[in-house]
């Protein structure tokens, strides 16, 4: 088996997958207000939101832990909706050499992509990651239809 591996996962919305879009790219400050039982918090440290290479911090929760991320916005492409978030400090990289979240929307449909390479063919694959993205997306949606 290869260190380097993608798991994808393309979820239906009712709200409209440039909805939560929006909300990745441009309200991802509301994410702890939106999704609390997932991201305790949200801060821009360089550059603008939603911009290439602004660089935000993240705490989340993941199986209960408390956990740290520090990304960089690598990538937007406005025609498929898509925002490319690469690691750069943080829990991800104690286990993963590189680790990058890929999201996207077209219509009904909200896809995350997980790129990663592994230090070591021992490390897990990320499916926690993978479960801990599809309760973001339920949260958000939720929020959306709410109001």
């Amino acid at each position: 088996m290869g260190l380097k591996g993608k798991l994808i996962v393309s979820l239906e919305v009712n709200c409209g997958g440039h909805s939560v879009h929006d909300i990745f790219h441009t309200n991802s400050h509301h994410l702890p207000n939106i999704s609390p039982s997932r991201i305790k918090h949200f801060e821009i440290h360089e550059g603008e939101k939603g911009k290439i290479g602004s660089v935000a911090s993240w705490k989340y929760y993941e199986d209960g832990k408390e956990m740290f991320a520090k990304t960089v916005i690598e990538a937007i492409d406005p025609q498929k909706n898509s925002i490319t978030w690469n690691a750069i400090e943080g829990n991800l990289l104690d286990l993963y050499n590189s680790f990058a979240v890929i999201t996207s929307s077209e219509h009904q449909w909200i896809t995350y992509a997980l790129v990663y390479e592994k230090k070591t063919e021992d490390t897990p694959e990320p499916l926690a990651i993978l479960d801990y993205c599809i309760g973001v997306i339920k949260d958000v949606e939720g929020h959306l239809l709410k109001n």
